[in-house]
């Protein structure tokens, strides 16, 4: 279920559209953002993410995108898909209803056990106003 003002869209958006499918939130796991990764390779993956607020919606001030619940530290967030790899990132651009991309970093370990791991949460922290 999308929310009614700013959702996060995986399925490779892209930048300035408005392509994508909304994340789920609320734990309904609808559209969850999926990685699988082979933990004896210790296995990394990228994806690319969007966020975007609904038509008659910007940001104002700061826009922070962050992970909880990740315990093991296997989820990084960054601009770029090579580098710059944090636990929060910093939006200073206003957001509108077109895409502005991040990426998200899935890292496995060879310690873990196979799982389903639905612990880990994408946190957006936002000011939004009509237009």
């Amino acid at each position: 279920m999308p929310n009614q003002y700013m959702n996060v869209y995986m399925n490779n958006p892209t930048a300035g559209g408005t392509d994508g499918t909304a994340v789920s939130i609320d734990d309904d796991f609808t559209a969850p953002i999926t990685v699988t990764l082979d933990a004896t390779q210790s296995e990394t993956k990228i994806v690319k993410l969007g966020i975007r607020t609904e038509t008659g919606f910007e940001t104002v001030g700061d826009t922070t995108i962050s992970d909880s619940n990740d315990t093991d530290d296997y989820w990084k967030l960054s601009f770029d898909s090579d580098t710059g790899w944090t636990d929060t990132l910093v939006f200073s651009d206003t957001i509108v209803a077109t895409n502005a991309i991040f990426y998200a970093k899935a890292s496995s370990a060879t310690t873990e056990s196979p799982q389903r791991d639905r612990s880990v949460k994408i946190n957006v922290q936002s000011i939004i106003k009509t237009v």
